[in-house]
């Protein structure tokens, strides 16, 4: 009996170890489950997270596409505006040449002009002088005529101024 007593006793003693590791592995498990849970949780939040992001990245790309775009058309407008002010830059140059020229040729003019008045009022005044002393000639030769002239005569009286 005692032997029954001692077999009775192992195999309580085997039922109290199993029972303890198995509720200390149901314990493990509970804890392992609420970690994968917590983990799991954390991967979906996580996931989302990334997901978030990828769509903010790809408003973003599509907003510097945008940009992009308007940076090439705000690059071909200065690229136009600096042609067009070449353009006109050379246009100017060209004026103002044409100005110089112009102002040089009206210089020239108006010296010319001042040279012709000129000499056409000395031209004048030696015409007048001339006319002065070719009627002061008239004069004399008329007075020269008159004294020899026969008064009694119409032609000589009307060419002499007397009535």
């Amino acid at each position: 009996m005692k032997l029954i007593h001692i077999l009775i006793f192992l195999g309580l003693v085997v039922m109290a170890v199993m029972l303890f590791q198995t509720v200390d592995r149901e314990f493990r498990l509970h804890n392992i489950k609420a970690g994968l849970m917590m983990t799991s949780e954390e991967v979906k939040k996580k996931e989302d997270d990334i997901t978030n992001l990828k769509t903010n990245v790809r408003s973003l790309k599509e907003s510097l596409s945008t940009i992009n775009v308007k940076v090439d058309d705000l690059k071909m407008k200065q690229e136009l505006a600096q042609k067009t002010m070449k353009e006109n830059e050379t246009k100017l140059q060209a004026c103002n040449k044409q100005k110089e020229d112009t102002v040089k040729k009206r210089t020239e003019v108006e010296s010319a002009s001042v040279k012709q008045q000129s000499d056409h009022l000395a031209a004048k005044s030696k015409a007048q002088q001339e006319i002065q002393s070719l009627k002061q000639q008239i004069l004399d030769r008329d007075k020269a005529i008159c004294a020899f002239a026969d008064t009694t005569k119409d032609q000589a009286r009307k060419l002499c101024g007397i009535i």
